[in-house]
């Protein structure tokens, strides 16, 4: 990055290069490898009819319930002869624009560790588990695939201009949080609802969070909740109009119109939403998870 342009502060560890990659993948334990198996079960309960065909899919294709906590070298051929991408082991959350330079290399850097068995339900950063379980099946698919790539290299642009959290709502309501309209319904691609047993409920089937269609503008424009459920899901009609919608998009123009800030709150339903469910919100406004509410 040229030296104008602000990146995150974050500690590098000594053992990492410039890169962030671990020297190797972690050498998990019995116990580690259990919990990964009982974390794959509790969402195999839960996701079909809730998670989309592509997720899938691309479960089957990598067979990622072998058991276990996949070896990333062996996961990385297998998605490489798909789609040309790898997994590669970071020892933490790392800084954007490398982040960044990993997405635009085809490369998706996992977390080298798994969450406990106290943050079964939670876990603030996201972990092994979280990464290859919840995104890494969704670059199965040769345009969803693409459109990461693209991410990656929009990451750069966002951040000469000065626009990262418009960028990183695109990333929240596409990547993480994530449905799209399949013949049966809408269907969860994020990977933030497909690592989770609440949200994947959440996020398809309840009455309160709003379901709105995507509109890239819009959503660059709209803040997002991070230690929650999602308050508003925006619906993908395709991944080929995700990649359209955003490759096709000159970001130039629209990070010169964007203010500093969020323009719309995250339960907002504004005059040019195509609303294809308007939420109650009922959870939030009971409190949201700090009440103990549970999801409607």
């Amino acid at each position: 990055m040229a030296g104008d342009v602000f990146t995150a502060p974050l500690a590098k560890p000594a053992h990492v290069g410039e890169d962030w990659l671990e020297p190797a993948q972690t050498a998990y334990t019995a116990d580690d490898h259990a919990a990964w198996n009982d974390l794959f079960a509790r969402q195999m309960e839960v996701l079909p009819g809730r998670a989309c065909t592509t997720f899938l899919q691309g479960l089957e294709k990598l067979d990622l319930g072998r058991g276990g906590i996949p070896e990333f070298g062996t996961l990385s051929e297998e998605l490489g002869a798909l789609t040309g991408w790898s997994v590669v082991p970071v020892p933490m959350l790392i800084p954007d624009h490398v982040f960044f330079w990993h997405l635009a290399n085809r490369r998706f850097p996992a977390g080298n560790f798994i969450r406990t068995r106290e943050t079964f339900d939670y876990i603030e950063e996201p972990d092994v588990f979280h990464d290859v379980f919840g995104h890494v099946p969704m670059l199965t698919d040769p345009t969803y695939a693409d459109y990461m790539q693209e991410y990656g290299r929009a990451g750069w642009k966002a951040m000469r201009y000065n626009r990262l959290k418009a960028l990183g709502a695109l990333y929240w309501y596409t990547v993480e949080f994530g449905l799209i309209e399949e013949a049966d319904g809408v269907r969860a691609y994020g990977a933030g609802i497909l690592s989770g047993p609440t949200e994947a409920r959440f996020a398809v089937e309840a009455a309160s969070p709003n379901r709105i269609i995507l509109n890239v503008d819009r959503v660059m424009r709209t803040d997002y909740v991070i230690s929650d459920l999602q308050p508003t899901y925006f619906v993908i009609e395709s991944f080929a109009d995700l990649y359209r919608q955003t490759v096709e998009r000159d970001f130039d123009r629209l990070y010169r119109s964007l203010p500093a800030g969020f323009t719309y709150a995250n339960a907002a339903v504004i005059d040019v939403d195509n609303v294809l469910h308007r939420g109650t919100q009922e959870y939030h406004l009971r409190g949201g998870r700090g009440s103990g509410a549970v999801p409607v």
